[in-house]
């Protein structure tokens, strides 16, 4: 299992914003639409083996499940779409229980330390950090957690969470990449057993 915790510092926590204004209203949902389908789609497909996790304003949790996401498209309005209808159904949501609005998708009440304290045992949590080791000198990438922030920088809060969590602060390259094209490297450094296999 491959999982990616994406945070999203300006998205609203309530569904009402236009499909027609991800990059402005919604907080720059647009280049998180990006993301979470760069985690999943693949040429005629969707990787079961992924969990990704948006982080709404440290207050929600979106979970997108691989292995039973329906309705996944490769485009932003339609992915946008997707987290809509997840927040129309945040009052579902009460204590530890989800709510579930579509098959693959679950929205929790918890932010970004609750929800790295769901997930940590499932394997490392890797922070993807333009300062970080290179990533052919990493160690033990089996069943990664990958924590990327949005166009934002890390909050001080985030980088206290994230030094209580981490086991190793990673870079994928020289060059500064959007969150979507990280996820796209990371994949195919995983998926090549570090450029050791095509």
């Amino acid at each position: 299992m491959r999982q990616f915790v994406l945070i999203a510092h300006d998205v609203p926590t309530t569904p009402d914003f236009s499909l027609d204004d991800l990059a402005g209203g919604a907080g720059r949902l647009d280049a998180l639409c990006r993301s979470i389908t760069a985690s999943f789609v693949t040429s005629h497909g969707i990787r079961d083996n992924v969990r990704t996790h948006l982080i709404v304003q440290d207050e929600l949790t979106i979970t997108f499940d691989g292995s039973e996401l329906r309705r996944l498209n490769p485009d932003e309005r339609s992915t946008a779409a997707l987290v809509r209808k997840a927040l129309e159904h945040r009052e579902d949501a009460i204590g530890a229980l989800p709510a579930e609005p579509s098959p693959g998708i679950e929205l929790y009440r918890r932010g970004f330390e609750a929800t790295l304290e769901a997930i940590a045992a499932d394997g490392p949590v890797v922070q993807l950090h333009e300062d970080g080791d290179a990533v052919v000198d990493a160690d033990g990438l089996e069943d990664p957690i990958f924590v990327l922030s949005d166009h934002h920088d890390f909050t001080a809060e985030e980088e206290r969470v994230l030094e209580g969590a981490v086991d190793q602060r990673i870079r994928l390259g020289p060059e500064l990449l959007h969150a979507d094209q990280a996820i796209t490297v990371a994949h195919h450094y995983l998926d090549t057993d570090g450029y050791e296999r095509f």
